[in-house]
């Protein structure tokens, strides 16, 4: 059996080259589906294991970002996710993709089930949009299936709205509390940063990723797909002149994923 990967693209979603790419080269089978169509046939969805938001720019990000494509998705598919989750499948959100996934209640589910909106990610503090790369500090206590053995990661953000945010700060400490948070903005030693650039956004807690109770449903802001090649760091020919490449870290995160399907959904 060959893990398969449920890939919707279309209405200003963009990355879905570099997601199929990520996933296949780590030994998964990949099939790009047009949301028209997954609207229109969502039990397509029971033939997967795993579920892949891409980022880009939802129908334009109006009203705010992933606000309409979470609406869609919470009320076209709301059931069959539910059901697929509960079969003990996987959901990956990258950048807008996590902002669709906090929209719908698809995360961070901390009763176990879908609730709208207990949480969103908002415009960023510095009030522009943020293209940098960023330090991250993994949480291994964390459950989180896709960041198994990774300690910590050099990613870059592309986003306008990526402030992680939530009104009630009880529910901020159940995240906590409950192993959640799996990522969070750091400084050059790896420790969680409020400061700028490094937290490029102002996340809460320097949350840049976090997962459902089970490890299996993962959303994060910066992008894996876009260090699949050592060449993708824009460090890599002063680090290859001084004799010091640096491995693609992000392949590290579908890799896990496509690990996890092989040993747990066959």
């Amino acid at each position: 059996m060959v893990p398969k990967v449920l890939l919707p693209f279309g209405f200003g979603l963009n990355c879905e080259d570099e997601t199929k790419y990520a996933f296949e080269v780590c030994g998964a089978q990949v099939d790009k589906v047009h949301l028209k169509h997954l609207f229109e046939n969502p039990h397509i969805l029971h033939s997967y294991h795993l579920l892949a938001l891409i980022g880009g720019f939802s129908y334009g990000d109006h009203i705010s970002a992933g606000v309409v494509l979470g609406n869609l998705y919470r009320l076209r598919l709301g059931n069959v996710i539910e059901e697929f989750v509960s079969d003990g499948k996987l959901i990956f959100g990258e950048c807008n993709g996590f902002q669709v996934m906090l929209k719908s209640g698809m995360l961070p589910r901390l009763d176990g089930i879908s609730r709208m909106r207990q949480f969103t990610l908002m415009g960023n503090d510095s009030g522009v949009f943020e293209d940098r790369w960023v330090d991250l500090h993994v949480n291994t206590k964390s459950k989180c299936v896709f960041t198994s053995g990774i300690k910590r990661l050099r990613l870059p953000v592309r986003h306008g709205e990526g402030k992680f945010y939530v009104a009630d700060h009880l529910l901020l400490r159940r995240l906590d509390e409950g192993g959640q948070i799996v990522m969070q903005y750091a400084d050059k030693e790896g420790k969680p940063t409020m400061k700028y650039p490094m937290n490029p956004n102002g996340s809460l807690m320097s949350i840049a990723g976090i997962c459902d109770p089970t490890g299996r449903v993962f959303g994060l802001m910066p992008h894996p797909t876009a260090y699949l090649s050592e060449y993708n760091n824009p460090k890599h020919y002063r680090m290859s002149v001084m004799g010091q490449v640096e491995p693609a870290i992000g392949v590290e995160i579908f890799k896990n994923a496509v690990e996890y399907v092989n040993e747990n959904l066959r």
